[in-house]
């Protein structure tokens, strides 16, 4: 690919998660980091700390060498992308896109064929792990692209992730993050049965998962969404929330059924999720489930 320097860097979604991997790129004073996001007060508050605010997509894409989309899901990437403003018409010669919502493989696939029908190039790069590793600039990042855009984009995504993962072909990098959470989500039903257990044989679940950290049951879903928030029976919103887990679990059901493989513990988590929503938790951290399975 086109050894061109990344000068300008472009941010759209400045959430829960975007907002603080955005301001670490500030770190980096070479960068001009212009910022974009439906909320004008995410925009400002990036301003502070020295990003600029674009005026529209055309800004965005007429001045930025490197843009990165951070959005709730697969749905708001086409939307964005193939919507009413057709922005994917403005992708310029040697772009590069990249794409760190978490968002259907095929997706990625069709966007990294546009791109290079416009000679730009394209990754996928969804995160894990949670808000403070967002804020620390510790996440995880599973790149799908090819290798040479990797090497090219890996600098930029230090600023954000500790873990830098080349997984593979564009879509890989969805894939993996799709299947980690789907692993993810059904280990905090078994952490949460396990607790309603603890709780009713008068056992303190704290000590109980504290215990089986160090047996072979331990995981980071244990240490993280057991310790801080199941064994406290803590399920705060502006976290990762009940409808978020079920939008990425569906995008597993999804590549299930299109591949032809049964998934009955992600046909289950998926149950459990709707029922935290229809219970009224849509917006509160999904191990939230837990107080549903008694």
């Amino acid at each position: 690919m086109e050894n061109k320097e990344i000068k300008v860097i472009a941010f759209i979604g400045l959430g829960v998660m975007g907002g603080s991997m955005c301001k670490n790129l500030l770190k980096n004073k070479k960068w001009t980091i212009l910022v974009k996001d439906h909320q004008v007060e995410k925009e400002e508050k990036l301003k502070k700390f020295g990003a600029r605010v674009a005026n529209d997509m055309e800004e965005v894409f007429e001045k930025s060498d490197l843009i990165i989309t951070c959005l709730p899901g697969g749905n708001f990437v086409k939307e964005l992308y193939f919507g009413k403003e057709n922005n994917i018409s403005k992708i310029k010669t040697h772009q590069l896109i990249i794409d760190m919502s978490t968002s259907q493989p095929d997706l990625m696939i069709c966007l990294e064929k546009e791109a290079k029908i416009r000679g730009a190039y394209f990754a996928d790069a969804p995160i894990a792990r949670t808000r403070q590793a967002a804020i620390d600039g510790t996440l995880s990042i599973m790149v799908g692209s090819e290798k040479s855009v990797f090497e090219k984009i890996k600098p930029v995504l230090k600023y954000m992730g500790k873990d830098i993962m080349f997984c593979g072909k564009v879509g890989s990098g969805q894939l993996t993050k799709i299947l980690n959470n789907m692993i993810l989500f059904e280990t905090v039903v078994a952490l949460s049965e396990a607790a309603n257990i603890a709780e009713k044989y008068g056992i303190e679940v704290k000590k109980l998962f504290t215990n089986i950290s160090k047996c072979s049951g331990d995981s980071f879903a244990l240490n993280n969404h057991g310790l801080n928030s199941i064994a406290k029976n803590s399920f705060p919103t502006l976290a990762f929330s009940s409808e978020y887990a079920l939008k990425d679990l569906s995008y597993a059901l999804e590549l299930g059924n299109k591949l032809g493989v049964k998934l009955p513990g992600a046909l289950t988590t998926e149950k459990l999720l709707q029922n935290s929503i229809k219970k009224g938790d849509k917006d509160k951290y999904f191990p939230v489930l837990k107080k549903h399975l008694t």
